[in-house]
């Protein structure tokens, strides 16, 4: 029996991470299944998934859920434009009304969860936290990988329980728009994945929501953890290193030019801050 404070799961929720996984679904595999729970999030792209014999279709935000003994493969459908996917599991987790590592669907027959733009943007950074953080040599990275599944967890079942007590004809998937600031905190975000490769200032976009700078930083703070220049940064980051991967003829200044810098160095120290390591060194790591 779940109590008030173990709301959640029928103990603390202490989940043991098994692997991390990030990639471009350019090779078929073969149809297979765990006794653990594995959650593949599609980054971008779209392909297709067999799973227990039906095949599906997912896009950029789907979420699959994998509990134990459910056979699944990935389905190359592009090779040319592959979908990027980040795949995480774990087991030692219990959550109330649910079989031992057992993740709990909205529709128990429906291993795909697809979300809106709200949550969506949550996975997203709660997804590049978690694969900076294992690509990162830092003390403690476990434990913050650790800490970053548990919010990706909790915030998937508070959208479920978002959705239950929504009016049905509110329902789209089990993810809603919420108004006031969390609307806002959406435009900005929505904005800067579109503009990223732009000139960008909190003043222009304070100008064009009519709202003061402050009050900007203030609430984007709150929502996402971050500042909004440093949200647009690591999208930045994250969308060089993904040119360096996928294109080894640019140079470090093209990348730099294509994600919004036009200060080479700057772009430079931006990404070994972030990484680890210089764009360069990186560039020649994944030509090895």
């Amino acid at each position: 029996m779940c109590t008030n404070q173990h709301d959640i799961a029928y103990e603390d929720l202490n989940p043991t991470i098994l692997f991390f996984w990030k990639g471009r679904r350019i090779k078929p595999e073969r149809c297979h299944c765990h006794d653990h729970v594995e959650m593949g999030y599609i980054l971008s792209g779209s392909c297709k998934f067999r799973i227990d014999e039906k095949i599906y279709t997912v896009s950029a935000g789907d979420l699959l859920v994998f509990n134990p003994r459910v056979m699944h493969e990935g389905i190359v459908t592009d090779p040319e434009n592959p979908s990027v996917e980040f795949f995480v599991a774990f087991t030692n987790v219990t959550f109330c009304g649910a079989e031992a590592n057992h993740f709990p669907l909205p529709d128990p027959d429906v291993p795909i969860i697809h979300t809106e733009t709200s949550l969506r943007q949550q996975l997203n950074k709660l997804s590049y936290s978690m694969i900076s953080e294992n690509e990162s040599s830092l003390p403690g990275k476990y434990y913050m990988q650790k800490a970053y599944l548990i919010q990706f967890l909790l915030t998937l079942l508070r959208a479920q329980q978002k959705a239950k007590e929504e009016p049905a004809d509110k329902v789209n998937g089990c993810v809603f728009e919420s108004p006031g600031r969390a609307y806002v905190i959406d435009q900005i975000v929505d904005y800067f994945n579109d503009h990223y490769n732009e000139k960008i200032s909190l003043d222009q976009i304070s100008k064009n929501m009519y709202l003061s700078p402050f009050y900007i930083s203030k609430i984007f703070k709150e929502e996402t953890g971050e500042t909004p220049i440093n949200y647009l940064i690591k999208i930045r980051l994250e969308k060089a290193r993904d040119l360096l991967d996928t294109d080894r003829g640019l140079n470090i200044r093209e990348v730099a030019t294509q994600v919004g810098y036009e200060d080479v160095y700057h772009f430079s120290k931006l990404f070994k801050k972030y990484y680890g390591v210089s764009p360069m060194n990186y560039k020649k790591q994944r030509a090895e």
